[in-house]
Formats: structure tokens, C-alpha cells, sequence
């Protein structure tokens, strides 16, 4: 094979420093958003199995498990920290945009570039406070005050496992945010960090509802 071949052959690297691709950046967001939103559903779907098999214990066998109440606390604060990755990738926070729409493009940018970043700085806080009650847990042995007298540091640590993914991927997306702003180019940064709009909000509805009329077309 000649010196030309090989040329044409190989595939261009990328230069130093360059960055992924928009289309890489989407997959990479949407695998994450699959694997928390499975995540989160097992969770309550788990939990909902344990409270069935509470319930038919109970009825026909006077049968306790004396937990289901317990693992349903722990299941909403593990379920609720995920829910916070899940709506921030999804733009689904709530803010406030009565006149956002009305500035100019480089003030929306700026607006976004805040809010984005103040996001970042809240989940730190939030991380750096749930470590200190994992401190205390930890130094204390602490158990839960139950039946099960569960050593709380298992929960707690899944807890703040949540809450350390929220950071993180707000922290990613304020870095983002800070680069697109430096670079001046305020056109992407309006488009992935504005207020999600009723119009985006009825299309992602009407986009789910294909999507699962379809399933079921296929499964029939």
C-alpha cells in the first residue's frame, strides 16, 4: 500500500484543545438523562413492590415488615436529588421570564450566564452542607430511630451521592455557560440555557405522545 492510500485512508485527528461536537454533547446528555430517569424509576418502582408486599402481608397474613414507611423517606430523598440532575439537563427549574424575551440578545445571554452559574453555587453550597451531616453521622454511628435501626450513613451516603451528581452537572453546565459567553457567542448560549418556553413545553408533550402511540401501535 503506497504512501497516498495510507493518506486517504486515515481519519483526520483533531487538533489540541478542540472541543466535542454539538451532536456529541446531545448524546453524551441524553445517556445521562436515561441512566437517572431508570434510576429514579426503579427507586419508587422498588419501593411500590415493598408496600404491595406490606400490604398483602398484612391482610392476609397479619404480617408486618415494619419498613415499608421507613425505606418510603428514604426513597423520596434519593428519588428527590435525582429529580434535581433531571430537571436541570431537561431546563425544567422554574424561572421567572416576563421580560426576559423582551431584552436584547446580549442581556438575555447575560441573564442566562446567572442564573446558570447562581444554580452552581447553590448545588456547592447544598453538597458542602450534606457533607457536614455525613460527618456528624459518621462520627456519631448514628441509626435510624426505626425497627430496622438502619445505620444512616447507607442512606445518607446514596443521598448525598445525588446531590454531588446535581453539582456536578451544574457545575458542567456553568462552565459551558462561562466559555460560550467569554467567546461571545451569546446565539448558543440563549438557545441552551434559556427559559423553557410554553411553545418547547407543548412540543416535548406532543413528542411523547407519538412516542408512546407508536409503542403501543408496535405492540398490538
Amino acid at each position: 500500500m503506497n504512501s497516498g492510500t495510507m493518506t486517504r485512508d486515515r481519519q483526520p485527528l483533531a487538533p489540541p484543545g478542540a472541543t466535542a461536537s454539538p451532536s456529541a454533547r446531545a448524546g453524551f446528555r441524553a445517556r445521562l438523562e436515561t441512566v437517572l430517569a431508570t434510576a429514579f424509576g426503579a427507586i419508587f418502582l422498588g419501593l411500590a413492590a415493598v408496600v404491595a408486599i406490606e400490604t398483602i402481608s398484612r391482610k392476609l397474613f397479619n404480617v408486618s415488615l415494619q419498613g415499608a414507611d421507613e425505606l418510603g423517606g428514604y426513597a423520596l430523598a434519593v428519588g428527590s436529588t435525582l429529580a434535581f440532575s433531571l430537571a436541570l439537563l431537561g431546563r425544567n427549574h422554574i424561572r421567572v421570564d416576563v421580560f426576559h424575551d423582551r431584552f436584547p440578545p446580549r442581556v438575555q445571554a447575560l441573564l442566562n450566564w446567572i442564573s446558570i452559574v447562581s444554580l452552581a453555587v447553590f448545588a456547592l453550597f447544598i453538597a458542602w452542607v450534606a457533607f457536614k451531616v455525613i460527618q456528624d453521622t459518621t462520627a456519631y454511628r448514628s441509626t435510624a430511630q426505626t425497627p430496622w435501626a438502619t445505620p444512616l450513613i447507607i442512606p445518607q451516603g446514596v443521598w448525598y451521592a445525588g446531590l454531588v451528581i446535581f453539582a456536578l452537572v451544574a457545575c458542567a453546565l456553568a462552565w459551558r455557560a462561562t466559555r460560550l459567553l467569554l467567546g461571545g457567542d451569546t446565539r448558543t448560549l440563549n438557545s441552551d440555557f434559556h427559559p423553557k418556553s410554553a411553545k418547547e413545553e407543548l412540543k416535548e408533550e406532543l413528542d411523547d405522545l407519538k412516542a408512546r402511540q407508536h409503542a403501543e401501535g408496535a405492540a398490538r
